[in-house]
């Protein structure tokens, strides 16, 4: 059972008041996606039979389809691949950026190092053929961000020097310490690029979607790429993953993800496509009250000395709070106490463990109703200084703030 500390929540009640113009904002930028999104339905006609799966080779799924055509009225982009055969973000990401390189193309990622489950796509693993970008002879290069800001020196420098096939960013911060970049940030380093390359943009856009009005596809990038165990799925969508963009660069990845012979044509899903309509039509809510919870936790954190990224009034572009712990006891203690504040799985006690794609010992709540579901209220860090965790998502602010408080409780005492 949660019982509920009556001076924490005096001190998370007096923040709140605090974050009311905050609030007033995420707000309006939900009315703008959830419109956004109505109107993405409506265009497309939506109706109960698209519901209905498909089995065998997927010929003719109208769902499949339909959700597709959804999706790239969202992104306003040429064409959509949705796909709940795409396990998570990285298979996502991974499979566009095999689709998109060949052997001897170079790949520059503009945001600095991406995040960890990204490295062995990238480098492979030491003395294996695991079929990395690096055993394709595909070359990998980075420019670092500046006080979180684009180098476009640099990067000017580096796209005239390497001449890459793809310039990638990655929006979210990943296990850095930065705040994720916002759509300005986005807009104006596409612009630049655009003035002196027609290299192919990728947008690494998990944690992104719907926090802010506009989408990188609005701004110039040519495919953008998430899951929907994370924001577009709202909560609701079992599984799956979309990529969004230019019509001849879909194709050729829809043929990675299938083969070159059958494209976006072929792949089945019996189970039906009620979820994944249902899912991203929620989540415009969703996301804010995920926002919510970040501005909150963010407020509250920092009145108790703890440093954050963002600050509590930053602009938001995605759906996570860092929080900087410095404490290894303290990153476990808050994370253990954010899963005993979930739905399901309240009584597992967690511990630092190995898991695929990471370097350093992870420590990760979900209890979550779809399994890793990062959208629902989840936290997770991984065992290296300055020990930070990065909490985020929520069904419901309330939940959010239940656990939050919660958490705080855990390393108080």
């Amino acid at each position: 059972m949660i019982n509920i500390d009556l001076k924490i929540l005096s001190l998370v009640n007096e923040s709140e008041i605090e974050c009311s113009k905050q609030f007033e904002e995420i707000e309006k930028i939900e009315f703008s996606n959830q419109l956004k999104v109505l109107n993405a339905f409506n265009k497309n006609h939506i109706q109960a039979h698209h519901f209905i799966g498909s089995s065998g080779y997927g010929h003719n799924d109208i769902g499949k389809e339909k959700i597709s055509a959804v999706f790239a009225d969202i992104f306003h982009t040429e064409s959509a691949f949705v796909s709940p055969l795409i396990s998570c973000g990285t298979e996502a990401i991974s499979q566009t950026l095999f689709g998109l390189l060949r052997p001897d193309d170079s790949i520059l990622c503009i945001s600095g190092t991406p995040y960890d489950t990204l490295k062995q796509v990238i480098y492979g693993v030491e003395g294996k053929n695991v079929g990395s970008l690096k055993d394709y002879n595909i070359n990998y290069y980075e420019v670092d961000l500046l006080d979180g800001e684009f180098d476009h020196i640099e990067i000017k420098n580096k796209i005239n020097s390497i001449k890459p096939k793809v310039v990638y960013i990655q929006r979210s911060r990943g296990y850095s310490l930065r705040n994720a970049l916002n759509i300005e940030q986005i807009k104006n380093i596409i612009s630049d690029i655009k003035t002196y390359s027609n290299v192919n943009i990728v947008v690494d856009n998990c944690y992104g979607e719907f926090t802010e009005e506009l989408e990188p596809t609005d701004v110039g990038a040519d495919i953008v790429v998430g899951s929907l165990l994370k924001n577009m799925g709202g909560g609701i969508t079992p599984t799956g993953g979309y990529i969004a963009g230019k019509k001849d660069l879909i194709e050729l990845i829809s043929f990675k993800m299938t083969s070159p012979a059958l494209g976006v044509d072929t792949g089945s899903y019996e189970p039906g496509y009620k979820s994944f309509f249902e899912g991203v039509f929620i989540a415009p809510h969703i996301v804010a009250q995920a926002k919510k919870l970040v501005v909150l936790a963010s407020r509250v954190l920092s009145k108790l000395g703890y440093k954050t990224t963002p600050n509590y009034d930053d602009k938001l572009s995605d759906i996570v709070c860092c929080i900087h712990f410095n404490d290894k006891k303290k990153l476990i203690k808050f994370t253990r106490a954010i899963q005993m504040s979930s739905a399901i799985d309240s009584d597992s006690i967690l511990e630092p463990g190995e898991m695929d794609g990471y370097e350093d010992l992870i420590i990760m709540a979900s209890g979550s109703f779809n399994q890793g579901s990062s959208i629902e209220l989840s936290c997770d860090g991984p065992m290296r200084e300055p020990y930070a965790g990065y909490l985020q998502g929520c069904l419901t602010y309330q939940h959010g703030k239940i656990g939050l408080m919660n958490a705080i409780k855990a390393i108080l005492n």
